[in-house]
């Protein structure tokens, strides 16, 4: 897999098909993938978090979640295919599970938001298709039976909807015990938009990439900080790493 590094960031040149067929390829040969997605606001806190840069770094598979970071890639000549959003992943794979047998764990949000999902898919699909489920709010000591209780459900893949950097320290450090689940995967805000609790922006937003700004106008006290203040921190990064090399 071609891998271009950015701002500190190891980053996958992958398309969408590309992506799931490396995923159903790992579930066939029942091993693992580690995946995680990676937005401007992730490769900021990369910079000063090293916990965080060795988890995103040393997972198996980093897709790029932002179109900002598409963006980025090409301006600073190492152009990126397409952005691959986790939450599209995370939709596709589904549907792949439901062609193909595979179970799902899905662990993270609020205990009304998860079961609500796990309820659509079930409706959806079939509940074949679940292995089990978990709220998101748990203390640090009880990640360890967490992981073992998922491990023994049963589940080809794993999503965790919980903020960063606490889902990709907790994939990283604990994908010992999820080995027998064959793709683990971060999906931050995910359930929220399946639930029906937050709308996503349009498609036309999505390809312009303004999604960012369609998230922040449906909360714009809780997520200000994140978009305006981490964008800007953002754009002065690869601006210093396009002209510190020319």
């Amino acid at each position: 897999m071609n891998k271009i590094n950015i701002l500190n960031t190891s980053i996958h040149n992958l398309t969408m098909q590309e992506t799931l067929q490396i995923v159903v390829h790992t579930i066939s040969k029942e091993e693992q993938i580690h995946h995680v997605v990676v937005n401007a606001g992730k490769i900021v806190a990369m910079q000063s978090d090293l916990q965080l840069r060795q988890s995103v770094n040393e997972s198996d598979l980093i897709n790029a979640d932002g179109q900002a970071v598409v963006w980025a890639s090409r301006f600073l000549g190492k152009p990126l295919k397409e952005r691959v959003a986790g939450i599209d992943l995370m939709v596709n794979l589904v549907e792949i599970a439901h062609q193909n047998r595979y179970k799902i764990f899905f662990f993270g949000a609020k205990e009304e938001i998860v079961k609500t999902v796990v309820e659509k898919y079930s409706n959806q699909y079939s509940s074949d298709i679940i292995a089990g489920y978990r709220n998101g709010y748990f203390k640090k000591e009880e990640e360890g039976d967490i992981a073992k209780k998922i491990a023994e459900s049963g589940a080809n893949i794993l999503f965790v909807a919980i903020s960063s950097p606490t889902k990709e320290n907790f994939l990283y450090e604990n994908k010992h015990l999820l080995k027998n689940v064959n793709f683990i995967m971060g999906v931050g805000g995910s359930f929220d938009v399946v639930s029906g609790k937050v709308k996503r922006a349009p498609l036309w937003m999505q390809n312009s990439g303004l999604e960012w700004f369609y998230r922040f106008a449906q909360e714009p006290k809780r997520m200000w900080k994140r978009y305006l203040v981490g964008n800007t921190k953002f754009i002065f990064l690869v601006l210093k790493e396009k002209f510190s090399k020319s």
